[in-house]
């Protein structure tokens, strides 16, 4: 049984997580046993639903040896968890290899990817598109030849700007040819959003076909992008921890996931329709240890400003926000996420930051040593030229001024 064609078909949502694949592009390497971990924590969020709601990029065994290897590890040490692929180019050695990474494993998938444009076509199989697309379907089927068990999936590169009518034609043929997911990909991320709704909603195919999504973010619209998609009816979007992929990237799997789960009203206005989207409901509270773990592997920093991990999610610096921080943020970080809102001493801080500071590192300051302690605040970061002040020096301050020595 494909499970991700039937969560599709039912409406579900299924991300296909490249991070560990496309994201090697982005100039970072994922070692197989962190893939492989990875792989079985974010099937996890969906308990045992994982499979069903998560489709792994595991690598392109093309590569070498040891990517040959790593995709295999994911395949074996993440079976149950997720649903794992292998990407590989069309070219039957290639198909096979990918086959035989995965095969023998429950809900293992392939990937082939092949070009739709006629520029695209002419440069990576020195044909016409309609060829290259009609070479596909022979793909396919020796790849079901090899192991029915193992699903088959087909990318059409640089769809964007690709014939509509040449890709449903070829969409409607590879299903029939036993294909599961038709995967256009924006592969030059260069889509505006009502140009990427436009792609989606004018592949017109017939109902046994399922698309997905594939948007790189060059432009800095891959989630906007991902959402038109979803708009359209598509149900499986390709995304990637902290939008690691070729380039720019592509939509971050945790704001993607975050922005269909966390309230299910307004997924459902944005999807369209009132069925469910989920098999299993994800636990949001993942997310910002996923994204922490992939930054820590990878070397890619989590910013002040990532949105839903960053770290300053659920920071509080100035005054209203401290006393009504629900008027200064769209959702409570802590509900959602299992971040515990904290409050960090900068050049903005009120005084009534300075005292929770404070008493958070153990003085309780009267009205005079309040006022002393914001104006030591506020000089010292303009003369170091560092907006927050840690802890510990601020620690410091507090042990002169609280024992009476001189400010």
């Amino acid at each position: 049984m494909d499970v991700v064609r039937e969560s599709a078909q039912a409406g579900r949502v299924v991300l296909w997580e490249e991070s560990a694949r496309d994201g090697a592009q982005a100039k970072t390497l994922m070692s197989a046993g962190f893939r492989a971990r990875l792989a079985r924590e974010q099937g996890r969020m969906f308990g045992a639903d994982g499979p069903r709601h998560v489709v792994f990029a595991a690598g392109f065994p093309a590569v070498c040896g040891e990517e040959f290897e790593a995709v295999r590890r994911v395949a074996v040490e993440a079976e149950g968890a997720v649903s794992v692929a292998a990407v590989c180019r069309g070219r039957a050695e290639d198909v096979r290899q990918a086959v035989a990474s995965v095969r023998g494993t429950a809900h293992a998938r392939v990937m082939v990817v092949v070009p739709a444009s006629e520029a695209m076509a002419h440069t990576m199989a020195h044909r016409p598109a309609r060829e290259s697309l009609a070479a596909a379907a022979d793909l396919v089927k020796a790849a079901r030849d090899l192991d029915d068990r193992v699903a088959v999936d087909v990318c059409f590169a640089d769809a964007s700007r690709a014939d509509h009518e040449l890709m449903a034609e070829h969409a409607a043929a590879l299903t029939c040819a036993g294909a599961g997911v038709i995967v256009l990909a924006d592969t030059v991320g260069g889509q505006l959003p009502y140009e990427a709704s436009e792609l989606f909603s004018m592949i017109q195919t017939g109902p046994d076909v399922v698309l997905a999504s594939h948007l790189h973010n060059d432009l800095g619209l891959g989630l906007a992008n991902t959402l038109e998609a979803l708009r359209a009816g598509v149900r499986v979007v390709a995304s990637s921890w902290l939008g690691l992929a070729e380039r720019s990237g592509m939509a971050a799997t945790e704001q993607l996931l975050f922005l269909l789960a966390h309230d299910p009203v307004r997924a459902a206005g944005l999807l369209g329709t009132n069925a469910p989207a989920w098999w299993t409901v994800p636990d949001l509270t993942a997310l910002p240890r996923l994204a922490g773990m992939v930054s820590a592997e990878t070397g890619v920093p989590l910013a002040v400003t990532t949105p839903i991990v960053g770290s300053g999610v659920g920071t509080i610096s100035t005054g209203t926000p401290f006393v009504h921080p629900e008027l200064f943020q769209p959702f409570d970080p802590e509900r959602l996420l299992g971040i515990t809102p904290s409050v960090v001493l900068t050049q903005l801080a009120s005084l009534r930051v300075v005292t929770a500071v404070a008493a958070r590192l153990g003085h309780r300051l009267d009205g005079h040593q309040a006022r002393a302690a914001l104006a030591w605040t506020k000089a010292r970061a303009y003369r170091t030229n560092q907006a927050v002040v840690e802890d510990e020096v601020f620690a410091a301050y507090l042990d002169g001024l609280t024992a009476g020595a001189p400010e």
